[in-house]
């Protein structure tokens, strides 16, 4: 293991992957970018139910950090782990945001993994898949336990340190799970019992921000 990009270089099962301290994978031998848990359209579904308002930038702001992580890196193809949008009808983009992620998804392959909130989305493009096995890995939006060789998100993970709370990556030597990629996510403390099955120790906690941060993690 190891720095890469700022990131952090691991392997699993025979992979080497980069987790960057944006939050996203980094698969250099695929040329690929995996993301999960956008959930655009989140502020929009708060308002819509009548619930507190946030500010309505997270489309903005979520598609703008995408767009720079696929300007950097120039990626041939992009998964995204599900819940990309916050329910069925945050998936009907005005039409700015719906040609900006157009933009993004020309040239390459995107795919898109249903989530719990959501259906892989089928109005804008790519492939819809459950889930999808690429070499020793398998991409799905919630793990499973057992499993060898995974790749999901779902828990939105974060680390509490020093009172701040990082979102971070959970990686052990069978599996990894992705922070949540979008603006006002929210999170699961990465200590939670309901990730305690899925993870063996030694797991190890990457935490997101300025650089990829390894912390090691007992459970």
């Amino acid at each position: 293991m190891g720095r890469a990009m700022t990131g952090y270089s691991f392997d699993l099962q025979g992979a080497a992957l980069t987790a960057l301290p944006s939050g996203a994978l980094w698969w250099a031998d695929q040329s690929m970018i995996v993301v999960s848990d956008l959930h655009l359209g989140r502020s929009e579904r708060i308002a819509r139910l009548g619930g507190a308002l946030i500010p309505p930038y997270e489309v903005e702001d979520t598609l703008g950090r995408l767009d720079t992580l696929v300007t950097d890196h120039a990626p041939r193809s992009v998964i995204c782990l599900g819940d990309t949008f916050d329910d069925s009808a945050a998936a009907d983009l005005p039409d700015g945001p719906r040609l900006w992620l157009a933009r993004m998804m020309a040239g390459r392959r995107w795919i898109w993994i249903a989530g719990n909130h959501d259906p892989a989305p089928v109005n804008v493009g790519g492939e819809q898949l459950a889930e999808l096995r690429l070499g020793p890995l398998t991409f799905r939006h919630i793990a499973e336990q057992g499993a060898v060789g995974e790749v999901s998100g779902h828990y939105h993970p974060k680390l509490r340190l020093a009172g701040q709370a990082r979102a971070c990556f959970l990686l052990d030597e069978s599996r990894l799970i992705l922070p949540a990629f979008g603006t006002y996510t929210g999170g699961l403390d990465a200590r939670d019992k309901a990730l305690r099955p899925l993870l063996s120790n030694p797991a190890l906690a990457i935490l997101t921000g300025r650089t990829a941060r390894p912390v090691p993690l007992t459970y």
